[in-house]
């Protein structure tokens, strides 16, 4: 049972399609969230600007939208200090581009199609840390936000790493190819924001 306020419940919801739109406000509010849809980004950044501050809940951004693209909005919050969590809609092409804004500090992206259970889970996740992050313990609640956003095969891959393990070893743990731990351990440094297998290590160890 979900035991955040509703105050704590809510999601700013940003897609320039409005179909898209309507429907993903309508399964985020059926799971008891308080969401606030915005038809583009300058709409949001202008919502965003008259609200209170620091806002609270969790952003969602399409990356591919007119007139501002979900990465430009990212790059805007970020140079406003905005730190809630935000998680990205992208298509197979835009996975590059998702990576890097990962490394800027997105808490994670949903590549389409996903289903409505998954991206409500993740949102789900999100607003558990943009909820500890509000309430003060901000760098624990980032270190959390990193470790949340890998996904259950990149958290196997992670602790392998971390425990100083070569990729073929990992590889023949997992029954996978080289070439898949490879790509899974590039998306752990980026949504960690690490670069070796130590600062893996430092960062589970919380230090």
């Amino acid at each position: 049972m979900n035991t955040l306020a509703m105050a704590d419940r809510v999601v700013h919801l940003v897609d320039d399609e409005a179909a898209v739109l309507d429907a993903l406000a309508f399964l985020l509010s059926s799971r008891g969230m308080q969401v606030h849809p915005h038809e583009s980004g300058p709409a949001f950044l202008a919502a965003l600007d008259a609200g209170p501050r620091p806002p609270r809940g969790v952003i969602v951004l399409d990356i591919r939208m007119e007139p501002m693209s979900g990465l430009r909005v990212h790059d805007e919050l970020v140079s406003r200090g905005v730190r809630n969590p935000v998680l990205f809609l992208s298509g197979h092409g835009d996975i590059p581009m998702a990576v890097d804004a990962l490394k800027k500090g997105a808490f994670d992206f949903l590549e389409k199609p996903y289903s409505d259970n998954a991206l409500a889970d993740r949102i789900e996740q999100a607003l558990a840390v943009a909820a500890a992050m509000h309430q003060g313990d901000t760098l624990a609640a980032e270190r959390e936000a990193r470790l949340a956003s890998l996904t259950e095969r990149e958290r196997e891959v992670m602790l392998r790493v971390a425990a100083g393990k070569l990729n073929k070893v990992i590889a023949d743990e997992l029954h996978v190819s080289v070439r898949t731990v490879e790509v899974h351990r590039a998306r752990v440094y980026a949504k960690l924001g690490v670069r070796s297998a130590a600062e893996v290590a430092t960062l589970i160890a919380g230090g």
